[in-house]
């Protein structure tokens, strides 16, 4: 592109991979970024924002909140920022021990509209998690907010899943829990950020045979599968389900170190292993750039 070329805010959205509420809430709100302005009021960006944009999610991956990034954009630093996720991840489970959605949909949603989904997964809502699995070990009460917050939190992810999906076209990515479990997180997690992301999901929150979930890639062709794995698999079950499936395939979730040298052991062409919903989509992102040198698992 020309370096006087001017870019609309959707352009700008999809070169970087943040949604135009959260890039106009960093202008208002924070002064990071200064688009023009046409006589009807449009934004448009020089080409030189994408690079600003990249640098602040650069610091917010490093651990920055979106409030300390102008300061540090003007001055950099090598020390690392201490930014306010403890504090957000405090609020949030404040929220969950008075039981209040209000105050939980209060919390999450401002910070929706101030981070990128890969910036809330990895600083806010897997610690979070980590948090809460602590704290309901021993509480009294653990049931009783673990109920409430799962169903929240299903709920919240569920909706703005279908909300993306509705503007997003070509093939999805089947997403299936491999374990009974009243709520999986992580699957959830691993959907919304595809999502967000641009890629359009299908959910299969329950396990089915492998035979169904062939019936299932035939009917649907995925863009890819992924498997989302509990505590416990059954070797031989999935090396049949896998050997049968075509195109790309995830394997993981938080418990993949109880698995990974027996899948690793597998050595099937296409499978590829991730711990974190973060590592998954990268490895989809890198399958879409560059299908032919995807060739060694990732986590």
């Amino acid at each position: 592109m020309p370096s006087d070329t001017l870019l609309p805010i959707g352009e700008l959205a999809r070169l970087t991979g943040v949604n135009p509420v959260t890039l106009r809430a960093w202008e208002r709100r924070y002064g990071l970024l200064k688009p023009q302005r046409t006589a009807k009021g449009h934004r448009l960006y020089p080409l030189e924002q994408v690079e600003r944009v990249e640098a602040i999610l650069g610091w917010l991956q490093r651990g920055a909140s979106v409030g300390q990034v102008r300061e540090l954009l003007d001055k950099p630093s090598s020390t690392p920022p201490k930014g306010d996720w403890q504090a957000r991840q405090f609020q949030l489970i404040e929220a969950i021990a008075n039981l209040s959605q209000r105050a939980l949909d209060h919390q999450l949603n401002q910070a929706m509209a101030l981070y990128p989904a890969v910036t809330l997964c990895e600083q806010l809502l897997l610690p979070l998690l980590d948090l809460l699995d602590l704290r309901w070990r021993n509480y009294f009460n653990a049931r009783l907010e673990q109920v409430f917050f799962h169903s929240w939190l299903r709920s919240k992810l569920g909706a703005r899943i279908y909300h993306d999906n509705q503007w997003l076209q070509g093939p999805a990515v089947l997403l299936v829990e491999d374990s009974e479990r009243a709520f999986s997180p992580g699957l959830w997690l691993c959907a919304w950020l595809f999502t967000s992301n641009g890629l359009p999901v299908e959910v299969f929150e329950h396990p089915v045979s492998g035979p169904q979930l062939h019936n299932a890639v035939s009917a649907l062709k995925p863009r890819a599968v992924l498997l989302h794995l509990g505590p416990r698999i059954d070797d031989k079950a999935l090396l049949r389900t896998l050997q049968g499936l075509p195109g790309t395939t995830l394997l993981g979730g938080a418990t993949l170190a109880l698995h990974e040298a027996r899948l690793e052991a597998l050595a099937l062409p296409d499978v590829f292993l991730f711990d974190t919903p973060q590592a998954a989509l990268r490895l989809l992102q890198a399958h879409d750039r560059q299908p032919v040198e995807m060739k060694a698992p990732c986590t």
